[in-house]
């Protein structure tokens, strides 16, 4: 879907699922410093993350809005794209028991990943957390209750980022540097205030509508990975799609066999 600079409601391969809502923490939340970083006077403006598709395996366009703010922010949709080089990254809304067999294909393709997980999955599967972490692979932010960041106070953006850190932590010893908005929404105030809380935003290059069946199985989920694959693209998969699953493995050993390698995003200046 193109890229709109005006409030949208929809994105490419952003909608996922809804995580149920937890009652609020007793304490509140200090976010004078983050008001004083972020000024209610930033623009507030909500916007779908969207990329135009360009043949010829070309990086997407995503408009002159969205690259303006990810530059002034430091947030990422491609890394480096001077080189043969891709960056997988999941998803983990509800798992649907498809996550141990990811990690059991990662590690039998020596491939890292970034995994972006919500306060249902933490609560749900801490082994599979851990094991993330044991394994050498980078687990990031998606919020505890999988919220849209522009529509939501200070005080709520900072205690859904903040309370699912600390629940990472006290699980893993490990603190938290990535963050991907709940379905791909964002604004310029919420960019700044995922910055200031002292993350970098991960958006992504390639993505589908893989959160529910495809229409085309597996082989639309192969084909379209392997159509739009270009030096630097970030993936975003759910784990939720069991079309995914099935063609992971020869996913990553094709995609190495056109001469990429799995980058991660700490790579990524």
């Amino acid at each position: 879907m193109p890229h709109t600079e005006t409030p949208s409601e929809q994105s490419t391969g952003t909608s996922e699922e809804t995580e149920p809502t937890e009652s609020p923490p007793e304490e509140t939340v200090e976010v004078s410093e983050l008001e004083t970083a972020c000024p209610g006077s930033l623009d507030n403006t909500k916007y779908g993350w969207g990329m135009r598709i360009l043949p010829n395996h070309q990086i997407p366009d995503i408009g002159a809005k969205a690259k303006e703010l990810l530059d002034k922010y430091h947030a990422i949709f491609t890394g480096n794209t001077s080189e043969k080089v891709v960056y997988l990254t999941f998803d983990e809304g509800y798992e649907a028991g498809n996550t141990a067999n990811i990690l059991d294909i990662l590690k039998g393709n020596d491939v890292k990943a970034a995994f972006f997980i919500t306060g249902a999955f933490v609560k749900s599967e801490p082994a599979l957390v851990k094991r993330m972490v044991d394994e050498g692979h980078i687990v990031g932010n998606h919020t505890v209750n999988h919220v849209s960041l522009p529509t939501v106070s200070y005080e709520k953006a900072a205690d859904e980022i903040n309370r699912l850190a600390q629940m990472y932590a006290g699980i893993t010893n490990q603190q938290m540097k990535y963050l991907r908005p709940p379905s791909g929404e964002y604004s310029e105030r919420s960019l700044c205030v995922t910055n200031a809380l002292g993350y970098r935003t991960v958006f992504w290059s390639i993505a589908m509508a893989d959160w529910v069946p495809l229409k085309g199985g597996p082989d639309e989920a192969y084909n379209t990975v392997m159509s739009r694959l270009h030096n630097g693209a970030v993936i975003l998969l759910h784990a939720v799609s069991p079309d995914d699953i099935q063609i992971l493995d020869k996913l990553i050993k094709d995609i190495k066999a056109q001469g990429y390698r799995f980058g991660t995003l700490d790579e990524i200046p």
